[in-house]
């Protein structure tokens, strides 16, 4: 793993603070010195060095993504995406994979997966170099209930071999159940709360007991596994507080109780609300046979009003609200994921710098390292993005993977910069990337 130095860039450490010119020495998967410099000038060279000079380009801690679903295969269902056979399924996450860390998100969490060893298996994949792609956390399968969202099953059919989720009634069942997942290897487990409305349970509505809810989390914390929630309905925002489930999927319809719940305890929790999901099933998926008229019916229209209320309100007190949710359905293909911090600028009223920082010194915590991911500063690992362009000034600049120039992911480069000739120009937003091998 050779040394790199990169130079005459403009640093976003992860701190909150303006951009710096500087210089980043990258030494092993650690990033070992961070200068600040005027344009042009130069901290000394480091022998056998990779040298990048940036003319000027936006350096940047590498994403987090907080809510992903590498085995959701951008279709328009829940079957389409359980029945893809297995062979094939596990191929088409190892794509996903690296779809992730070609666009800079170079971590990720999953939040289930549609089969119940897919994202254990893809996670020792990319652990052990035999696949591409970004730090990874392994979820298991949905758990839900009979009748319940993410219960497929067809009465003629086997359940156990037809569900997307995994299907329990009552504690001794779901305490079975963490225990599988516990088995095979998963960092979380994920429990559906509420419904949702596209399966034709209303997302108001919540699922489970307090006592099989008890029960998955006890279970689920002493096996060391995180719990994660799909919990839209109020209710169920409520239980993820009292119950201590660190990660809330979408939090759509919160009260004031509920906010003051989540504020008690802000620093315990993690929000992902997955407006896309919202955003693009309310208006934007009538190739599918969504139209606006049919998913306003569905409540979906409200929904979205009702999240978007709540995600201002947790802003205000201080709440993590972290981008992801949902990507993967024909509406909302992998790829596209940056498209949230763009949302949390236009619908939530987040500055460029907030949502720059939901991706990237929020998502250390999000991923269980803390502050060694998230920041340019010296001893952290090195996870950076090279950026053609201001994510500062023009937050979409990040679903434009022309603009991201290289990827680094511990320590070494996914993606290389582009090797340019002769001194390196800058036009505009643009830069020309030079990089040599020091003397």
């Amino acid at each position: 793993m050779a040394d790199v130095l990169y130079t005459n860039v403009r640093i976003f450490d992860g701190g909150g603070e303006a951009p710096f010119t500087g210089d980043v020495l990258v030494q092993g998967n650690r990033i070992s010195r961070v200068v600040k410099t005027s344009y042009g000038q130069r901290s000394p060279p480091v022998l056998g060095a990779q040298v990048i000079d940036g003319a000027g380009a936006f350096l940047m801690p590498g994403m987090v993504e907080a809510h992903t679903h590498f085995s959701w295969n951008d279709q328009p269902s829940l079957d389409a995406i359980q029945r893809m056979p297995p062979e094939e399924h596990i191929l088409w996450c190892a794509e996903v994979a690296r779809k992730y860390l070609d666009m800079g998100w170079t971590s990720c969490v999953g939040a289930a997966a549609a089969k119940p060893r897919l994202d254990v298996v893809t996670r020792n994949a990319i652990n052990d170099g035999t696949i591409v792609g970004p730090r990874y956390l392994a979820a298991s399968q949905e758990i839900t209930l009979p009748g319940g969202l993410g219960d497929t099953t067809s009465p003629h059919l086997p359940q156990h071999e037809f569900a997307f989720g995994a299907i329990v009634s009552g504690a001794e069942e779901m305490r079975r159940c963490v225990r599988m997942f516990a088995k095979y290897g998963v960092d979380s487990i994920k429990i559906n709360l509420s419904g949702e409305s596209i399966t034709g349970m209303p997302s108001e509505m919540s699922q489970f007991t307090e006592e099989e809810i008890t029960v998955c989390v006890q279970e689920a914390k002493a096996w060391g596994k995180r719990v994660a929630a799909h919990a839209r309905s109020t209710w169920a925002i409520k239980q993820c507080v009292k119950q201590g489930i660190e990660v809330i999927y979408h939090a759509s319809f919160s009260d004031e109780e509920a906010l003051d719940m989540l504020e008690a305890k802000k620093l315990e929790h993690f929000v992902a609300p997955g407006l896309a999901w919202l955003i693009n099933t309310s208006y934007h998926a009538s190739q599918w046979g969504l139209t606006p008229e049919v998913t306003k019916k569905m409540g979906y229209h409200r929904e979205l009003e009702a999240a978007i209320d709540s995600m201002k309100a947790m802003r205000k007190r201080g709440i993590r609200i972290m981008p992801g949710g949902d990507y993967g359905f024909a509406w909302t293909p992998h790829g596209t994921n940056a498209k949230d911090l763009e949302y949390f600028v236009k619908y939530v009223g987040m500055s460029t710098m907030e949502a720059l920082l939901s991706a990237t010194a929020w998502g250390g915590p999000m991923m269980k390292l803390g502050k060694q991911l998230g920041y340019i500063r010296e001893g952290c690992l090195a996870d950076i993005l090279l950026i053609d362009g201001d994510p500062l000034a023009d937050i979409t600049v990040l679903q434009d993977k022309s603009r991201i120039l290289s990827v680094m992911k511990d320590g070494e480069f996914h993606r290389a910069p582009p090797v340019g000739h002769g001194r390196p120009v800058r036009s505009g937003a643009s830069a020309t990337v030079t990089r040599w091998a020091a003397a």
